[in-house]
């Protein structure tokens, strides 16, 4: 019944939140929240921090299933707990808030253009986990940097290899494909990504379905058609470095698109904020990204 009733929250307005820096993008994080790099003596306590920042964030008044519809989370996040229930049953029974998982180890090196998902041998055993704790779905990311025929084809076989393991499990796979906004020829790698997305998503057995995660065209509405694309429950924008203004512009014109923002998101909310402002500055960045989800350009 619940993941029913996820599956209808997904599906309706809203946009989703990205708190799933992994230990590569976390020492970042944490610095434009405010923390350096000598708060903290080790990747334990960094990730503590990191998951008080979070906790901060899903316990804030304006974080709700009324604009928020659902949440990427880390794994590290997604153990934790806040206000004293696991992360996942805060979220979902507290908060209306659908909970996604990061499940990719992170990138493996360049190659051809791109980067490929490392490894990851324990895929299995933490989707069980997931699965357990009451998590909807997942998401996994590769980058594309050079418009290489093969080099996305590799990527997109990837992804979709590993969304059948997830669908396995009965996780919704989120794939994430993200074309670097610093590419010297992102539009020519979208429109090939655009083909090996539609090729794999053709090839789909009937009744499954996936979510796409994708960088924010340089041609407005380049993936519309996946947006309506029988095999696709959604369609959703990484920010990809893009500030806040920028990315809601580019995704108010693009529609079918919602967000699915982490840096944008949290773009100006620092750890000595008092309470009052924190929660101010978080519920205008939700009410400006979720405009931008829902209200689209003519």
């Amino acid at each position: 019944m619940t993941e029913n009733e996820m599956a209808v929250r997904i599906a309706a307005d809203g946009f989703i939140a990205a708190l799933d820096q992994s230990g590569g993008s976390t020492p970042g994080a944490l610095r434009a929240y405010g923390i350096p790099d000598t708060a903290y003596g080790d990747e334990g306590e960094m990730f503590a921090l990191m998951h008080a920042m979070r906790v901060r964030i899903m316990t804030s008044p304006a974080f709700t299933g009324g604009k928020v519809m659902g949440t990427i989370l880390f794994e590290g996040t997604m153990d934790g707990s806040a206000m004293g229930r696991p992360v996942p049953t805060y979220l979902w029974q507290e908060r209306g808030i659908v909970p996604f998982l990061k499940v990719d180890k992170g990138l493996a090196p360049q190659e051809d253009g791109v980067s490929l998902m490392k490894p990851m041998p324990d895929l299995d055993a933490l989707l069980r986990r997931a699965v357990g704790l009451g998590v909807f779905g997942t998401k996994m990311r590769s980058v594309i940097s050079a418009p290489s025929d093969h080099g996305i084809a590799a990527v997109v076989e990837q992804q979709f290899e590993v969304a059948e393991r997830i669908a396995a499990h009965g996780l919704m796979p989120i794939i994430e494909p993200e074309v670097s906004i610093t590419s010297l020829d992102k539009p020519g790698a979208e429109a090939i990504l655009l083909a090996e997305l539609t090729r794999r998503l053709d090839a789909l057995p009937e009744g499954r379905r996936v979510m796409l995660k994708l960088t924010l065209p340089e041609v407005t509405d380049l993936y519309a058609p996946l947006t309506r694309h029988p095999r696709v429950a959604r369609v959703v924008a990484l920010s990809g470095g893009y500030t806040r203004d920028e990315a809601c512009a580019r995704l108010a014109a693009n529609h079918g698109m919602v967000a699915s923002f982490s840096r944008a998101l949290t773009e100006g909310l620092t750890a000595d904020m008092s309470d009052e402002a924190f929660d101010a500055a978080l519920a205008a960045a939700i009410d400006q990204i979720y405009a931008a989800s829902v209200n689209k350009l003519r």
